[in-house]
């Protein structure tokens, strides 16, 4: 894995400009959580036409280092094969959740081959920004729009109306893997391509915009590319 570090990952809250600090706890990456299942079989079965094996359980949750995270404006990655895709970010800290904005970069080679290790290969971007979010339940998590662009192609762009909430995902983490209210950090899933072909490239905007207008965005090049 390249970009890994020892650093004590922080985040700055927009709320309050409180400091968060993750050096332990949970990290993964859920993927095949779209809210419409028969859609999500249909993306299943087109990754299985080229080679990607189906997941074992839906949705998915792929363990990663939390080392593997960075708020970096530069990821370094191995091979000309990646891409990242824009994805909400649920974190907990000490008891309290907060959004954030990060991109699944991953080994489109390696993803062929195992889905796990093509995320564990490559280091995971997300914005050094995050809000506090009080309570899921009220929150409008429909009306947050996500948008990516690559080498400034707009890449992605919807709400996470498509998305599995984020009381439903957290409750199937707690039901599946068990959950003992250590901090935890989520990438929570990503929207469709409007090319549907991922495209490799050299820099990725990630874009959050919330229903009361605050944006969540980062930015970041992939070194070694």
């Amino acid at each position: 894995m390249t970009g890994a570090t020892t650093e004590v990952l922080t985040f700055e809250t927009l709320d309050s400009s409180e400091i968060l600090r993750f050096g332990s706890g949970r990290t993964l990456v859920a993927g095949y959580t779209g809210r419409d299942e028969a859609a999500v079989q249909h993306h299943i079965d087109e990754l299985a036409a080229i080679g990607v094996a189906p997941p074992a359980q839906v949705p998915m949750f792929y363990p990663v280092e939390i080392a593997t995270v960075t708020t970096a404006t530069q990821a370094p990655v191995v091979g000309t094969h990646t891409s990242g895709e824009v994805e909400p970010v649920i974190l907990r800290h000490r008891g309290r959740y907060y959004l954030g904005v990060g991109s699944d970069h991953t080994d489109r080679e390696l993803e062929t081959v195992d889905i796990g290790d093509s995320k564990r290969a490559c280091p995971k971007p997300v914005g050094p920004a995050v809000i506090e979010i009080a309570d899921w339940a009220s929150f409008d998590w429909d009306a947050c729009r996500a948008r990516s662009w690559v080498d400034g192609v707009l890449y992605q762009d919807g709400t996470l109306a498509n998305l599995r909430t984020p009381q439903n995902l957290l409750q199937i983490f707690a039901d599946r893997l068990g959950d003992t209210g250590e901090d935890l950090l989520c990438f929570a899933g990503t929207l469709p391509l409007l090319d549907g072909k991922f495209t490799p490239g050299h820099r990725w905007d990630l874009e959050l915009t919330l229903p009361d207008g605050r944006t969540l965005a980062h930015s970041y090049t992939t070194e070694g590319h």
